[in-house]
This record gives C-alpha cells, structure tokens and sequence, in this order.
C-alpha cells in the first residue's frame, strides 16, 4: 500500500460514517420526535433510514478494521476486536428493535437491542483510545484521542440521564437525555471518521540519498602511459 494515499478501506469507512450522519440528519427533521434515535424506527417511515444509517456505521467500522489490518497489523490489533465487536453489536441492534417505551424492556428483542447498543457506545471509545495511544502525539492523533475522549464522557451522561437508571431523577436526566444520545452518536460517528483519516496519513517516504559511487576495480592491466 503506498504511504500518504487514502485506500478503500478507509475511504469506505470515511463513506460510511457520512451515510449514517446523513440518515440521523433526515429521521430528526422529517419524522415526528422521539426520545431516542433508536424509537424513530417504530414510526412510519422510519424504519428503513434508521437501519441505513445503522448499517452504514457498521460498514463503516468493518472498513476501518480491515484498512488498519492492511496498514499496521501488529499495532492495531485490539482496536479491530473492537471495531469488529461494535460493528457486531451496531447490527445486532438493527436486527433487534428496540421496545417502545422509555425504561422498560419487555421482550427478548428489546434486551438483545439494549445490550448490543452497549457494546457498540462502549467499544468504540475505547477503540480510538487504544489505536492513538500506540503513536506519537502528531496532530491526527490528537484528533483521535480527543474524538475518544469527548465519546467516553458522553457516554457517561447519556448513561446517568437514562430513565433506566438511578441518577437520572436527582439529576432531571428526563429533560435532556435525548440530546445527550443524539451527542453521542454525532461522536462516535466523528470518531471513525477522524480515525480513518489519521490512520490513512502515513509520513512520506524519505528522499533517497545519493547513490554512493561504486569503487573502480583494478582489470589488473598496465595503464597506459600518457606520451
């Protein structure tokens, strides 16, 4: 693979994530409001965007695996567990809608959808986390670390203002916790673009340096005297 250049891999990643930003874009403005990005799917209508842009973000990571496979496979291995593991969780998700309703889960497929949406908001994070940490502090990874950084902490909002769970009510996690979902998907997709992108810039090749001149070998003749 030639440094510097963007391959398909990272472009198809880079694709994906534009796709399911797109997807995210329309279900908010053209369908009813809902509390979560997830209910927009038990709507008319929004059914077949919702898996869209659910798919693309798991195309999406799939593509970045694969590219970091190609580009540094010793160095990248825990992140494409991980990135194939959301990936897995992110489709699971689509398979499995969720149950409508704010805290309370009442079917199998509802449980199936909670608990693979967990895996793919958790895996994430800490994919970018542990791709950057193995390289020096250049601008592009400091993207990374930051896109991770600001994932993980809205995660953990989203997590507190959740109805479902016990700090939502000191905390009136009911007027926000929508938005904070919404936040964290807008990171997360950022996060595999911006990871993309750093993994496919490559320092260019050092300049060659001059070719050292071969040494003259003795032919084991007389030269010839000049007159």
């Amino acid at each position: 693979m030639t440094p510097g250049r963007v391959s398909g891999a990272e472009a198809g990643a880079v694709s994906g994530a534009v796709v399911s930003a797109v997807a995210l874009g329309y279900v908010q403005v053209a369908l009813p409001a809902r509390p979560l990005i997830s209910d927009y799917a038990l709507v008319s209508g929004g059914m077949a965007p919702v898996l869209i842009g659910m798919l693309a973000l798991a195309g999406a990571c799939l593509f970045l695996a694969y590219g970091l496979a190609a580009r540094e496979p010793s160095r990248s291995a825990a992140t494409r567990v991980l990135l194939v593991a959301g990936a897995a969780g992110l489709m699971l998700s689509a398979l499995f809608p969720t149950d409508p309703g704010l805290s309370e889960v009442s079917s199998l497929g509802g449980e199936i959808h909670r608990w693979s949406a967990a895996v793919f908001f958790t895996a994430l994070p800490v994919a970018g986390w542990a791709l950057a940490r193995r390289y020096e502090p250049l601008p592009r990874w400091n993207a990374v670390r930051a896109m991770s950084a600001t994932s993980a902490l809205a995660l953990a909002g989203f997590l507190a203002a959740h109805p479902a769970s016990f700090t939502s009510s000191p905390i009136n996690g009911d007027a926000y916790y929508g938005l904070l979902e919404r936040g964290l998907v807008l990171a997360e997709i950022a996060l595999v673009a911006v990871m993309a992108v750093a993994s496919a810039r490559r320092a260019h090749p050092a300049a060659p340096t001059a070719a050292t001149p071969e040494p003259e070998v003795d032919s084991g003749k007389p030269e010839r005297l000049a007159a």
